[in-house]
């Protein structure tokens, strides 16, 4: 089994992906726009430029990225800071163990640098990490390969030799464009067919891959 192994972070180690569901809908709304709960899903891990690109499709030219974006990450925090940061399921057991049996670990996030370091160090999971890489760092972030190519390349490792786990359709066809085996573990939707031919392995919690890299 290898030896490196790269999380997303929101839906995947933390358990924020209900949220954005949520929050998503609400921040367009205060603009006088309307998501359906599809479109909402559409966004999970989905990175520059694609997301910007998404709302010009479904809102037009006019629509304000930058200034619906701040608006919902408003609303993120406040909602956060109500009900704390949760951890996915098995998290610090697989971390742990990881840890133990030396392998090694990052973290390929669409969020920014600032929140995906506070987020972990709330939690105290920063040591587990070697390496933090943030979308913000590549051209271009989920479904583009580009964050987990810098992730690999960061650790010094092949894509082949790594295995990404994500929760969401275009976390996994970001890794899996770069080369890496994928592990999905959904949070918010199962996997369709075609996603699931991309799979490496889908699991119903992170602990479950403690008995896979024995």
């Amino acid at each position: 089994m290898k030896k490196t192994i790269i999380f997303d972070m929101d839906g995947t180690i933390i358990d924020t992906e209900k949220y954005f569901r949520v929050i998503w809908p609400q921040a367009v709304a205060h603009f006088g726009y309307h998501m359906t709960d599809e479109q909402s899903l559409e966004l999970r891990s989905l990175g520059r430029p694609f997301a910007i690109e998404h709302f010009k499709k479904l809102y037009g030219s006019e629509f304000d990225y930058e200034m619906v974006r701040s608006y919902r990450k408003q609303l993120m925090e406040e909602a956060l800071q109500k009900n704390g940061i949760e951890l996915k399921a098995g998290a610090v057991p697989l971390l742990t163990y990881l840890k133990e049996k030396h392998y090694r670990t990052a973290v390929a996030t669409a969020s920014d640098m600032e929140r995906t370091k506070r987020y972990l160090g709330q939690l105290d999971l920063l040591p587990y990490f070697d390496e933090l890489i943030s979308a913000t760092m590549v051209k271009e972030g989920k479904p583009s390969p580009d964050v987990y190519l810098y992730a690999c390349e960061q650790l010094g490792e092949r894509p082949q030799d790594c295995i990404a786990v994500e929760d969401s359709p275009n976390g996994v066809l970001s890794a899996y464009r770069a080369g890496c085996r994928v592990i999905m573990i959904p949070d918010q939707t199962e996997p369709e067919e075609e996603l699931k031919k991309l799979l490496y392995a889908r699991l119903d919690s992170l602990s479950d891959m403690i008995p896979m890299l024995h």
